[in-house]
Parts: C-alpha cells; structure tokens; sequence
C-alpha cells in the first residue's frame, strides 16, 4: 500500500502593519492577552529589528538574526534604507524563520512588522515574506493600523485611504484596517462628520468641499479629486474602530480577522467569550455600532461640522 503523503496542518495568525506610532507592538501585546484568556495558546513573533524593550513574551525576535542598529553602523545607513536591508536579509534567509516557527505547533500567530510605509507600498522584501509564510501552511490576516486622529484632517484622511488601498493591493493577503487608539478620536480637532462616515467610508466628495476652503489644497483640487476617484472606484477600503483597552471592541476585531483568514471559535473559546463579555465593564454596550463607538468617544456636546448643518445627520 502506497504510503499517504502527510498534509501539513493549518497554521492561523494576524500580520500587523502599519505606520510608525499607530500602535503594533501595543497592539500586538493587547491581542495575544485578549486571545489567551479566550484559550488560544499564542505565539508572538517579532519581525521589527527596530523594536527594543518589547512589552510581550516573544517567542521568536529577529533581533537574534539582525538589528537596525547594526545595519546603520555597519553599512552607514540611515533608519529607512536599514530597515529596507533588514528585510532583504530576512527574506535570504528564510530558513532561520521558518526553523524558529516550526518549533511552536498548534498555536495562533502575531507577527508584529516593522512601521516603514514603504515596506507595503511597493517593497517586495516584506510582501515575499507573507508569501513564503502561506507556502508553509500559514492562514494569516493583514491587520493595517492607522491613528484614528487623521479623521479629523480631511488632507491626512485621504492620504490613510490611499496608503491603505495600495497596501492592500500590494500585500495580497485579506485585509483589516484598524483605526486605532479610538479614544484619542479628536486629540487634535472634531470630527466633521459622523464616525460612520469614516469607518464605511461614504461619499468623499463632502471631504473635498472642506479641502476647497483651504486656501493651501485649493489649488490641488483636480489632484484630490482624481485621487478620491480612484479610492471609490477600487471601493475596497473600510476600517474597524479600535480601543485597545475595550474588550468589546476587541471582540469586533478579532471576528473580523477570524472571518478574514477562515479561523472559526471552538466551543471553549465562545465559552470564554461569552463569560468575559458578561463580566466586562458596560458590557451592554454595543462597539459594533458606529453610532455607540461615537457616542462613547467623540466629546458629548461637540456636534460634528456636518451635523451643525443637518441635525439628522449626513445627508446625501
């Protein structure tokens, strides 16, 4: 009798990405506490050779393959040309990770990645990683923080739509984009329309109405408006809120990126759920709804700019 070949069994975790400062490694930290009180036996692999001080247990650190420090004094690199090195040299030598993840079985993955824009915008290092990653079995899903404050700069907005849309594109794995530290929402202005404006992103020719009255954007309006034209006709980008802090919204993430890479609950860790969420603090209250996440994080009292024009919301 022929032997059987033995299929290599599936592998589930989160890629996080983003900016610098949008809160991976918080992130990162937060999610595998949240996954383990769910029963998740989590493993975080960190694949920033910036990232010193980590906050987490990590399992596997490319710190014992290379580190920016070494690469800049080594090679007189500045912080981004270091990192993009870094990553190449990863990529040459897959066999490290590949060794380094084979010990941990059966367990749920974060991969927290370094905050270079580049790296995901049109770098092949990093998107030839993820690549190798689902040749070895892996199911992940790419989690794209963003701060939540650029929804109160239409200019900063558009500018998030557009790195996350060729993110997106160029990493080629399903996607969740995160605005993160919602409950810093309106640290630098209010919002100039409701939250559900941002996380669907509806029509962004009301944005383009408030860039025209800047005196600096309005001489880029045929700019801006072929850029909004390319976002609507890809219509792929929307966004998850996200306080790290709340389990309630946690929760809405975590079933986003589960639905995202095909990971389903087991009975014992929809148990769990359902026993943390009915301890937790306002459990009753409802984070998938836009209109409660705002209601809990935009200043009561502010109305947003629209709304001081149309009390029942945005209209179109």
């Amino acid at each position: 009798m022929a032997a059987q070949t033995k299929v290599p069994s599936l592998r589930f975790g989160q890629v996080v990405i983003g900016p610098p400062g949008s809160g991976k490694t918080t992130y990162c930290q937060g999610m595998q506490e949240f996954l383990t009180q769910l029963g998740r036996k989590v493993v975080v692999v960190n694949l920033d050779p910036a990232n010193e001080g980590l906050p987490y247990p990590c399992a596997v650190d490319i710190a014992e393959l290379i580190t920016l420090d070494d690469v800049m004094e080594g090679l007189k690199l500045g912080p981004n040309g270091g990192l993009v090195y870094c990553m190449e040299y990863l990529e040459a030598n897959l066999d490290w990770l590949e060794e380094k993840v084979a010990k941990h079985r059966d367990c749920y993955f974060l991969f927290d990645c370094p905050g270079q824009v580049e790296l995901y915008t049109h770098q092949s290092s990093v998107k030839n990683i993820f690549a190798r990653l689902a040749q070895w079995s892996f199911r992940l899903t790419a989690v794209h923080l963003v701060d939540s404050h650029y929804c109160a700069d239409p200019a900063k907005f558009i500018s998030v739509l557009c790195t996350s849309l060729s993110t997106m594109l160029h990493v080629e794995l399903p996607h969740v984009n995160v605005l993160s530290k919602m409950d810093l929402v309106e640290q630098f202005g209010k919002l100039a329309f409701n939250l559900d404006y941002y996380t669907e992103v509806l029509d962004l020719s009301y944005l383009l109405g408030h860039l025209a009255e800047d005196p600096f954007f309005k001489k880029f309006k045929r700019l801006n408006e072929k850029l909004v034209e390319v976002i609507e006709d890809y219509s792929l980008v929307s966004f998850v809120p996200l306080n790290i802090q709340d389990k309630e919204s946690m929760v809405q993430v975590i079933r986003q990126v589960d639905k995202a890479n095909g990971y389903c609950f087991g009975d014992l860790e929809q148990r769990s759920l359902t026993a943390m969420m009915s301890a937790a603090v306002g459990a009753d209250f409802h984070f998938n709804s836009s209109l409660a996440v705002q209601e809990k994080y935009v200043q009561p009292g502010s109305k947003t700019v629209e709304a001081e024009d149309y009390p029942c919301g945005l209209k179109k």
